[in-house]
Order: structure tokens, then sequence, then C-alpha cells
């Protein structure tokens, strides 16, 4: 359908009708923040289990007018996942992971082959209408934090199998958002707007400067080189290292971490499991050889959130050949950090030195990546929105006056919406430090500005991964001691301690 022709009644006849849509979506929409709410009441505390409790989804019985589509659900599953993981539920974690994943390959497909009516419907309607589209990100690590809980549970084979796919994810991300943006451009030709009309609006000067000014330039964002995240590339070559048979499990680990070291050149810990794993690759050092090693993963804080920025600009509409200059609202999303636990973890025994975490990736540069290669196709879908809507309240306000007018401004203002949409349960940042296990296994963990978080035991193994995961400075650090070679199952802690508190098997 072209912008320079009449709208034919037809469509008129809908753009009406959905204008009754946002009171629908908004229910909805209400109801998500309600529940997101509750889920980052108790996640921020540390109640992992409330915070399921919070996301759980509903039953067949309660679930009326659902489809069972793991698609619609993918939001709810990534957070009920990662709740139950940090609550040690490491079996309703993996099903809460496998079902998100599912959702995403849905959503995948979904994306290359809707059809045009669904395409029409996405533009006229308030994007978070929409299933969830996952970041590429999140899915990745939605594989690591399978692995991880394989190792828990000491799986090492099925571990083994998801820290290969988040590694096949990374090594596929430049081919599936070239995918992406192609399919973005094909649905806008292919939708109710002229693709040369948008792109005009977008190109022009006008449009850039009110774009740059009230939004930003994303070109200028803190990003990383290559669509990665570092620390599901760290865990796939720390696993292989550990864990890995004959050469090419020892090369795997290699590349991990050299493409990691490069990313973050200023990590001491990085550098050296790099040249351990070289050493080992070319036959220096025999893993038998090595003595007992223990690396602390900390993950630390809470990732980025999205705002809506919100604002008008000029564009360019041609209803019956005659270009015309409207005002249109446009709603872009865009990331703004939350928070860090300030600090970071000392971990110390009483017969060698202490080793300090150090940052290692920020979730922040991570999720920014993706977002600057993903914003053409959501500044071209928001551009979109707003022609075809500028062009209904022309047609709607010539052929019904002011009532259609009236109604028409009603609709834009409520449909004219970002997609804040995202895994909230995402840390700010990951840190990694390393040392020698100690010859009676005692370790002090410290936090370096709260002082004494408690005192591990860790297991008498060739390379075990202390795992921490802190979200804000009122939670308690929640503390996993896994077999890396995924031989035997892992401890989960809570420090500090609760009274009752006793290390106990995942």
């Amino acid at each position: 359908m072209m912008l320079n022709s009449r709208l034919p009644s037809r469509f008129l006849n809908l753009s009406i009708a959905m204008i009754l849509l946002p009171g629908i979506v908004g229910c909805s929409a209400f109801q998500q923040r309600d529940r997101m709410a509750t889920f980052n009441s108790a996640y921020d505390r540390g109640n992992y289990q409330s915070a399921a409790n919070a996301m759980a989804l509903p039953t067949k019985k309660e679930d009326s007018g659902q489809n069972g589509r793991s698609g619609d659900r993918v939001l709810e599953l990534l957070h009920l996942g990662e709740a139950y993981r940090l609550a040690g539920d490491y079996d309703a974690a993996i099903s809460a992971f496998d079902q998100a994943e599912s959702g995403m390959k849905y959503l995948d497909t979904q994306t290359v082959a809707s059809s045009a009516m669904g395409k029409v419907a996405s533009v006229l309607v308030n994007e978070s209408s929409r299933d969830y589209r996952a970041l590429m990100s999140e899915a990745i690590l939605v594989n690591t934090y399978k692995g991880l809980s394989f190792l828990a549970k000491g799986n090492s084979d099925f571990a083994r199998v998801e820290f290969n796919r988040a590694d096949d994810r990374t090594r596929r991300a430049v081919d599936y958002f070239s995918e992406d943006i192609r399919a973005q451009r094909e649905a806008v030709q292919s939708g109710p707007t002229n693709a040369a009309s948008v792109r005009r609006n977008a190109e022009s000067r006008e449009f850039r400067s009110v774009l740059e000014d009230r939004y930003g330039d994303p070109a200028g964002w803190a990003v990383y080189a290559d669509y990665i995240v570092p620390v599901s590339t760290y865990l796939h070559g720390l696993y292989f290292l550990a864990a890995g048979n004959g050469q090419s499990d020892i090369d795997r680990a290699v590349s991990s971490f050299e493409r990691v070291a490069r990313m973050t050149p200023g990590n001491p810990t990085l550098a050296v499991d790099a040249r351990l794993a070289q050493s080992l690759a070319a036959g220096k050092l025999r893993r038998e050889e090595l003595p007992p090693m223990v690396w602390v993963l900390y993950e630390n804080g809470l990732g980025p959130v999205l705002e809506e920025v919100r604002f008008d600009v000029p564009l360019i509409v041609t209803p019956r050949d005659r270009p015309s200059l409207i005002f249109a609202a446009i709603a872009l999303p865009r990331y703004k950090d939350r928070r860090a636990v300030p600090g970071n973890l000392i971990a110390s025994s009483g017969d060698g030195p202490s080793v300090n975490t150090d940052t290692m990736a920020q979730m922040g540069r991570v999720i920014r990546t993706e977002m600057q290669a993903r914003f053409p196709g959501i500044l071209t879908r928001a551009i979109s929105a707003a022609v075809v809507k500028g062009v209904m309240q022309y047609q709607a306000t010539e052929q019904l006056g002011a009532v259609g007018q009236i109604g028409s401004i009603i609709y834009t203002l409520a449909t004219t919406q970002a997609d804040l949409r995202g895994w909230q349960a995402l840390p700010d940042h990951w840190e990694v430090a390393r040392l020698e296990r100690p010859a009676d296994g005692n370790l002090t963990l410290k936090d370096s500005q709260q002082g004494l978080l408690g005192r591990i035991k860790v297991p008498d193994q060739p390379f075990t991964l202390i795992y921490v995961k802190r979200p804000t400075m009122v939670s308690p650090a929640t503390v996993m001691l896994l077999d890396l070679q995924g031989n035997n199952p892992g401890q989960r802690l809570v420090l500090p301690a609760p009274s009752n508190q006793t290390s106990a098997p995942l």
C-alpha cells in the first residue's frame, strides 16, 4: 500500500476499530508490570523462591485464553528459570530455560515468516503487544546458566552440550543480526507504509538533528568490538580447560580465553588463563601436573533496564499526492544503568596470598552492542508507525470530522509506546580471580567494603569454580561450589550465613 493513495475504507474501518485495542493491551501490560514489581522486590532482597512464585506460570486449568505456546511466555520463563537456579532448584531452572529456549526459536521463525496482516498490526499497535523477542545475548546466557546448572548437578555431559550451544550462538551472532535487519526491512516494505517515504524521513537533516538531540547517537555508545557475552565465552573456555578430552578441546579453551583476554586487556586473571591454556595446547604442561585450582566468578549488581524516550519529530506524509509536514510523536527504548554492589571480593587462606576479583565484562556494554545492531530496525518501525498514524489522522479527520480527529489522536497517544521489556535478573557486571586451592581447603571470602562474608571449605578436587551472585547490597551472596569437571555435585551456600545454615549438596 502506497502512502500517496487514498486509504481504502476497509483500512480506515480497521484503523477505527483498533482504537479499542489499547485498553485491552494496556490491561495486559499493567498485569505484567505488577508481576515484575513483585518479582524485583523479592529478587533484590535475595528471596529467590518468592521471586519464582511471582513468575510461576498458571496451570492449564487457570490458563484460559492462552494457546500454550512458549513464545508468548519467554520473558516470564527467563525470570522464572534464574530465580529457581539461585534458589537451588536446578531441575525446575533447567525446565524453565528449556521452555524459554523453545520460545526463542519460535519467535525467530515468526520474525522472518510472519503474515502480512501480522506486520500491519505490529506497526499499528504498540511494540509491547507483540510476543517478547529475546536478545541474542539473553539466549546465550540461557545456555550458560543451564551449563552451570548441570555442573551443579554433577552432569558433565549435559554441561558440555550447553557451553557448546552458547559458543555456537556466539559464533552465529553476526549472521543473526544481518538476517534480523533484513527481515525488519522486508516487514516495512510489505507493510502499509511506503518504504521510500520512511527512508526519506529517516535520512532527513531535520529528523536526524532532533533524534540526536533528544535520544543521542547510538554510534557513541560504549560497546564491544564483537557480538559476544564475555562471561559465556570465558566459562566455555574454563570448562574445556578443566574437563576437555583431547587436543581439540584444549584448542577450544585457547580460542575462548584468547578472545576474552583481548576484549579485557587489563584483567590479569584472563591473561594468565590464556597463557595456561596455550601451554597445555603446546604440550609444555600436562593438566594432571597442575595443582588444584580455584576460580572465583562474581556476578555483581543489577543490569541495565529500558526507559522510554518520547519526542516529536518532523515527518513528511503525502496523502492524496499532497506532501505535508506533520509533527508526530515517536517513542524509542534506551538502556539506563541500574546499580552494582560497591567494591569487589577478596578470597584468602591461611597459607597463601589473598586475591581480589577484577572486572571482566560489563552487561551494559554487551546489551548496547546488540542494541546498536538492532537500532536501525527499531527506528524504522517507529517512523513507519508514526507515518501510518499521521495519514490515519488525516483521513479520519477528513471523513469523520472532529469525532474522527479526536478518536485517531487518542489512539495514537495510546499506541505510541516503546517496548521496555527485558530480562531484569541479569547482573551489572562480572568479576573474576584465580588461586590455588589451600592445602586444608579453607578459604575466607570478604567484601572489600562490607567485610567478612563467610568461610568456605573448597572440595578436594582438581578444578573448582566458586560462583557468587549478589544483586544488591541488601541481598546476601549466593555461593555455589562447582566441580568444573562435573564429576561431583556442587554445594550451595548463602553468605553471610543464616544461623541454621550448613553447606549442602546442590
